[in-house]
C-alpha cells in the first residue's frame, strides 16, 4: 500500500514562507497530476495547487503569485512553496497524486500563520 508522508508544516508570522513536502513511500504508476488541497477548521476542503506530469501549473485564485508548486512524478514528489502567507492560509494541507490506478492522499501537515 503506497502512503504520502507530507512535511514542512507549522507556525509562522504573517508575510513568512513555509515549504511543503511530499513524498510516497512507493511508486505510483503514471502519475497525471500532482495537488495540494487545504481544509481551514469548520470548512471544507479546497484545491489550492496542481502540477501536471507534463509541467502544467494551475494555482487557486487565493495563492496566485504567492505560491509554487513543483514536482517530480519520476520520484512520486511534490513541493509546495508558499510565500507573503496570510492568516487566512491557516490550514491542514494535503497532497494528493493521481495515477493510472487510483488517487493517493496524505495524511495533512498543519500550517498556521499568526498575526
Amino acid at each position: 500500500q503506497v502512503q504520502l508522508v507530507e512535511s514542512g508544516g507549522g507556525l509562522v508570522q504573517a508575510g513568512g514562507s513555509l515549504r511543503l513536502s511530499c513524498a510516497a513511500s512507493g511508486t505510483i504508476f503514471s502519475i497525471g497530476v500532482m495537488n495540494w488541497y487545504r481544509q481551514a477548521p469548520g470548512k471544507q476542503r479546497e484545491f489550492v495547487a496542481q502540477i501536471t506530469n507534463t509541467g502544467k501549473t494551475n494555482y487557486a485564485d487565493s495563492v496566485k503569485g504567492r505560491f509554487t508548486i513543483s514536482g517530480d512524478t519520476a520520484k512520486s514528489t511534490v513541493d509546495l512553496h508558499m510565500r507573503s502567507l496570510k492568516v487566512e492560509d491557516t490550514a491542514v494541507y494535503y497532497c494528493n497524486l493521481v495515477g493510472t490506478y487510483g488517487a493517493y492522499w496524505g495524511q495533512g501537515t498543519q500550517v498556521t500563520v499568526s498575526a
